[in-house]
């Protein structure tokens, strides 16, 4: 198995043990994105809403880099720390996707790292 490795500078640099997105083949495995300005890498200022657009942002960098777009993304998992946003995901998702729409999951999570309300990673075909 061959993977290749996808970074981009218009996406927040990985602050752990991986890689932005990792590729086998056609498909993509895109790294959970939080709400960091790339320039910057601190958290973008705002409530929940601008916290959605900036992940939505940085997940868009990342699959440009790889030739996509988030219109070629298939599978998202949604992780939110409270679950009566998830209708503000799907509002500010409608911005940023065509339909038909990927498949999804969203979880309720305690936590999530740097404090971000919301985190989102997902599987990307080209």
């Amino acid at each position: 198995m061959h993977k290749t490795i996808i970074s981009t500078n218009q996406a927040p640099k990985a602050i752990g043990t991986y890689s932005q997105a990792v590729a086998v083949g056609n498909t993509f495995y895109l790294s959970g994105q939080i709400p960091l300005v790339p320039e910057t890498m601190d958290m973008v200022k705002g409530d929940i809403n601008a916290q959605i657009h900036q992940v939505f942002k940085n997940l868009d960098a990342v699959c440009k880099a790889a030739n996509g777009s988030v219109n070629n993304i298939v599978k998202l998992n949604v992780f939110l720390t409270d679950l009566s946003h998830f209708p503000t995901v799907n509002e500010i998702m409608a911005q940023y996707f065509n339909t038909p729409y990927p498949a999804r999951a969203a979880i309720g999570v305690k936590e999530l790292p740097r404090g971000a309300l919301v985190e989102i990673d997902g599987i990307m075909v080209v």
